[in-house]
């Protein structure tokens, strides 16, 4: 097994997943996502990028994965150094890791793609989607997310249409800050309407340049999502887990504050 790795990272221990070894279909030297928020572990954005193209080959992260003998994973999740629906190959690759793994495939998404049917096409051999919502306005996505270029209503209509269609687990995951935390009315009316099989709130929790809120707030903002199973990062035990390479996972995954 090789020590170092270009496309992978992990096994980490998730909140929302479990044991997780990461896939980052892009892997970049430099962050690449259509967004900018405020909250991201892995800084700003480097390159601002809305084009969905081949950013590697499909087999060269399949040839990476074999390398990895069979042990303990709940699942292989796709994420990484910056939004991953953004790789046109994103389909192929699921694809092609489900004929030689046995673990479940999840997927991280910023939802900015979910509006696009090439996108939703790719998505649907995923076992489970975790979307992004951060806000309930334009107004509120441009201070949170970044003024990228991104039409918010154009996205929440995207993540409804591919509740529609997928028949797979999807989650709609929240960043809690002090941006948004007075607004998480709204946000948990809009999320009832999406209809999620959860809703996953965070906060920054990985080294960020924005603080996250404490235990109490968090419990407290679940009551704004009735009628939804609700669980937050608080909620998980705490679970350490040697990556395969130090290196590879802080890059794509950020460190736990302390």
């Amino acid at each position: 097994m090789i020590s170092t790795f270009k496309y992978i990272y992990g096994p980490v221990y998730s909140w929302r997943l479990g044991r997780s070894l990461g896939v980052d279909p892009l892997s970049s030297k430099e962050k690449i996502c259509n967004m900018d928020c405020v909250y991201c572990q892995l800084g700003r954005t480097a390159v601002l990028s809305h084009e969905r193209r081949e950013y590697i080959p499909t087999q060269a992260v399949l040839d990476e994965i074999k390398t990895i003998p069979e042990f303990f994973i709940d699942y292989i999740t796709f994420s990484g150094r910056g939004e991953p629906t953004l790789a046109q190959n994103l389909g192929a690759m699921i694809r092609g890791v489900k004929k030689i793994r046995r673990e479940k495939i999840a997927v991280i998404t910023n939802s900015s793609l979910l509006c696009r049917a090439d996108v939703q096409d790719d998505l649907m051999s995923a076992d489970f989607v975790l979307a992004k919502l951060d806000a309930s306005s334009q107004k509120m996505f441009d201070s949170i997310d970044g003024e990228c270029g991104i039409d918010y209503d154009e996205m929440i209509r995207g993540i409804g249409l591919f509740r529609e269609r997928y028949k797979g687990k999807f989650a709609l995951q929240i960043m809690v800050i002090q941006d948004n935390v007075e607004h998480l009315k709204k946000l948990g009316a809009l999320a009832f309407l999406l209809n999620p099989h959860e809703v996953q709130l965070n906060t920054p929790l990985r080294a960020s340049s924005t603080p996250p809120l404490g235990r109490e707030q968090l419990h407290k903002a679940k009551t704004f999502f009735r009628g939804i199973p609700v669980i937050s990062c608080y909620d998980a035990p705490q679970e350490t887990i040697v990556p395969l390479d130090n290196r590879a996972t802080a890059s794509r995954h950020g460190n736990k504050r302390n």
